[in-house]
C-alpha cells in the first residue's frame, strides 16, 4: 500500500484537479503515480512539464523508453520498470529482446546502444564521466542535443524512480521486478 494517498481525480480540487484533468485529456488515463504526485501540485506540474518538453526533443519515443527501462532497472524501481515495460511493448513496439537489453543499458541498434551506454555511465558516475565516454558517444554519431537530452531523461527518470520507491506507489501494470544487483 502506498505511503502517500492517491488523489482521486473526481475529488481533486484546485491546481491538482486541473493538472489531473489535463493528464487524462492528453494520455487518456491518470496513472497511479500521477494520483500520488497530486499530493504536491508543484511536483505533478514539474513532472508533466519536463516529460512534455523532452517528448518534443530529438530523442525518439523508443529511445526514451529504453532509457527509462535502464534507469528503472538500475534504481530498482518496480513501478517504473513495470510501466515502461508495458509502454515499451505496447506503445513504442519494442520487442521482448530489446526490452531485456535496455534493462542492461544495451541495444541491438548501434545508435541506441551508444545513447544507453552514455546514459549508464552518467548514472553510475553520478554525473561524472570520463572523456572516453563522451568520445565514444560522439564517435557513434551521438549529437550534442542528444547528449543534453540523455541528461534530461536521466533526471526525469531519477525523479520518478525515487518518487515511486519512496511512495511505494500501487502498481497498476503487469508486475516486472528488477534483476538482482550486487
Amino acid at each position: 500500500m502506498s505511503t502517500l494517498p492517491q488523489i482521486n481525480p473526481a475529488e481533486a480540487t484546485g491546481e491538482a484537479a486541473t493538472l489531473l484533468a489535463e493528464l487524462k485529456k492528453n494520455i487518456g488515463s491518470v496513472p497511479n503515480m500521477a494520483r500520488v504526485m497530486a499530493n504536491s501540485p508543484a511536483l505533478l506540474k514539474g513532472w508533466m512539464g519536463l516529460s512534455d518538453a523532452l517528448a518534443g526533443g530529438v530523442l525518439p519515443p523508443a529511445v526514451r523508453e529504453r532509457l527509462s527501462l535502464a534507469s528503472a532497472e538500475y534504481n530498482r524501481c518496480s513501478y517504473c520498470l513495470s510501466a515502461h515495460t508495458f509502454l515499451g511493448k505496447n506503445v513504442t513496439k519494442l520487442n521482448p529482446d530489446e526490452i531485456e537489453r535496455a534493462r542492461r543499458a544495451e541495444s541491438s541498434d548501434p545508435h541506441a546502444a551508444a545513447l544507453l551506454s552514455l546514459f549508464d555511465a552518467i548514472a553510475r558516475g553520478r554525473g561524472t564521466i570520463d572523456e572516453t565516454a563522451l568520445k565514444s558517444a560522439r564517435a557513434a554519431g551521438v549529437t550534442d542535443a542528444e547528449i543534453a537530452e540523455v541528461v534530461g531523461n536521466l533526471a526525469l527518470n531519477i525523479l520518478t524512480n525515487y518518487f515511486n520507491i519512496v511512495a511505494d506507489t500501487d502498481n497498476e501494470f503487469p508486475l516486472v521486478t528488477p534483476h538482482q544487483q550486487a
